[in-house]
Order: C-alpha cells, then structure tokens, then sequence
C-alpha cells in the first residue's frame, strides 16, 4: 500500500476527537477532515464515513449557493468580494473551488485561491480547492462531504465554485439550495458560450464587470438575457431567475444579488420546496456513490486489473471500439463475482 498524502491522517484516527475538533471550529481540524474525505483509500473511506456519521446531526443550517459561469466571468473574484461582504455582516464563508484534475498528480490545477486572497486570509472564511478527479462537470465526489464539514464546523454560508459553463453543471445544482450563473456582457452576441441548459438550471443570473466602460454593455446584456427567459419560461405563474447587474471590482451590485439568493430561498422554504430539494438531494447522493463504488470495485477487481493496461492499449490503437472495451469489463467483472470464494 501506497504512503498516504502529506496532511494525510492516520489510518488509525480517533474519529471522535476529529469530529469534536470540526464541531469547535479548529480549523486544523476542518482541513484534516475534508482531507481525509478526499482521500480514495478503502481504509479512509471507512473512517470518512463513521467521522460524517459523526457529524450528521450538525449539518443543514447553511446557506448553499453554487456558482458557474463562462470564462473570463470572474468567478473566483466575485466571490472573494462577495464573501468579504458576508464576513462584514457576521457570516462564516466556506468556499469549495472545484478545480479540473490534473491527470498526472490528480491534484487541483487552477488554484483559486489565489485570486480569493481576503477570504483566505480571514479566519471567518475557509477556502479549499477541490479536485474534480474522474468526474464530470468539474465536481468532485467529495465536495458533498467537504460541504457537510463546513457546516458542521459552523460555516453558515457556503458556496461551490465549478469550473464553468460547458461541463455538466447538473451535478452541481443538485447539490446547492441555489444556483447561480455569473456571466458578462461580450462584444458581439451576449448569449455567446450560454448554453440553454444551464439557463433553465439558474435561480439568479448576474451579468458581472458593469464597471467603467463595461456598465452599459452589462445592462445590455442583461435585459437581452432576461428577453431569453421569457422565451425559455413562458407563462405568467412561472419563476424566473431575476437577471441584475454587478461588479465584484467595485462591489456595485453585489448586495442585490445576496439578496436574490436569500430570495429565491426564502420562496423555496415558503413552498416547502427547500425540504424536498434537500431530501431529493440526499437520494441522488446515494445514487452517486453507489456509482462511485462500483466504478472503483470494477477497476480493482483482479480480471480487469490484470488486463486493464492491454485493453486499454487495445482501445487507444483502435484494434478494438470503447464499446466492446466496456463490454469486455463489464464481462469480467461478472465472471469475478461469481468465483467462489
């Protein structure tokens, strides 16, 4: 076996002491727990799930807010001025930054934090990138339990940075109260890299850089945005997503789009659609790590393991389609499971 990661607890950890550390706030703590749920050792794995059990009964009190948005919209900053504003106001800001994986060392590449440099200089703000591993749409498997961490550390808000528009964002929006999609106004078509998907999937929309020169072409950005809306969600009892204008560089704008956050919330809550969103949430949590575990259980299973490399030589040259590669796998991880013993 591998040595763990550095920072990496020991496979023997008290489990318990871990979690009352989380529960006080120590920040030590925190960063080893969200560590340790990141790692994909079985036995960490093991000691992940009894510390979340742990911590269960201290979730669900934040504020959950995804952000995505096209390149170049300033994610990264928006929330950097966007979290030193809630701080003022007496929250806890716990930033999760989902970073592409590098494929060499699996760690974070975009290193977000370095353009969220208040936050994490804040000890009211825990900011933690996040590879997104093997996964699509730029999430990780363990920015759910990252979350919950968070939470049980007594982060009252907490947001999801994704990688952006062009990924699978579903993932994300199921995992948040609301979803936020940041964009900015370009120089010919404002819709430009907006697919309608991600359009349907946003409770606010906010046209960011509406500072100096760019504040007209924002404004026009957004109300051709919000005449999309009414194409994509017609009808007069529908909710759309209000559609408003900031800057994270001059701080205009972004007390409104707090405010449409806690907006859509408190509609959510009204309905009893915050519980259901929550509860549906979980089911689908489930789901993923179902899949998660089965993926690892297939790629370890001894037949695929000992012929993992040659297929995949066999597919990368073409001697054989990813369909009959996949099926060949599915194959011999049916015939392991029906060996005796």
């Amino acid at each position: 076996m591998s040595a763990p990661p550095r920072g990496m607890p020991p496979a023997r950890l008290d489990v318990a002491a871990l979690a009352a550390g989380v529960r006080e706030g120590s920040r030590a703590a925190i960063a080893r727990a969200i560590t340790l749920v990141e790692s994909s050792r079985p036995d960490h794995r093991v000691l992940a799930s009894e510390l979340l059990a742990e911590l269960a009964p201290h979730t669900g009190g934040s504020v959950r807010v995804g952000i995505t948005g096209v390149p170049g919209a300033g994610k990264s900053t928006f929330i950097n001025a966007l979290g030193v504003r809630l701080i003022a106001r007496g929250s806890r800001v716990g930033v999760v930054a989902v970073d592409p994986s590098s494929r060499r060392t699996g760690g974070s590449i975009l290193g977000d934090r370095t353009r969220m440099g208040e936050l994490t200089q804040s000890e009211q703000a825990f900011v933690r990138p996040s590879p997104s591993g093997r996964q699509l749409g730029g999430v990780a498997r363990a920015t759910r339990e990252s979350m919950l961490i968070l939470e049980a550390g007594g982060f009252d808000v907490l947001i999801v940075e994704t990688v952006g528009v062009g990924q699978n964002e579903i993932a994300v929006s199921e995992m948040v109260d609301t979803f936020v999609l940041l964009t900015l106004a370009g120089a010919g078509d404002q819709l430009q890299g907006i697919k309608r998907g991600i359009l349907e999937l946003a409770d606010v929309i906010a046209v960011n850089k509406a500072d100096g020169d760019g504040e007209s072409r924002a404004r026009v950005a957004a109300r051709d945005l919000m005449g999309a809306m009414r194409l994509l969600l017609p009808g007069k009892d529908v909710r759309r997503p209000p559609v408003l204008t900031c800057s994270a560089l001059t701080g205009a704008g972004l007390d409104e789009v707090w405010e449409a956050v806690l907006e859509h919330r408190s509609h959510l809550r009204m309905g009893g659609s915050l519980a259901a969103r929550r509860a549906q949430q979980q089911q689908d949590w489930m789901w993923a790590m179902v899949d998660a575990h089965l993926e690892d259980a297939v790629r370890e299973t001894p037949s695929v393991r000992e012929r993992r490399a040659s297929l995949e030589a066999d597919v990368r040259e073409g001697r054989l389609t990813a369909v009959e590669g996949a099926d060949r796998i599915v194959r011999w991880y049916a015939q392991d499971l029906q060996r005796p013993g």
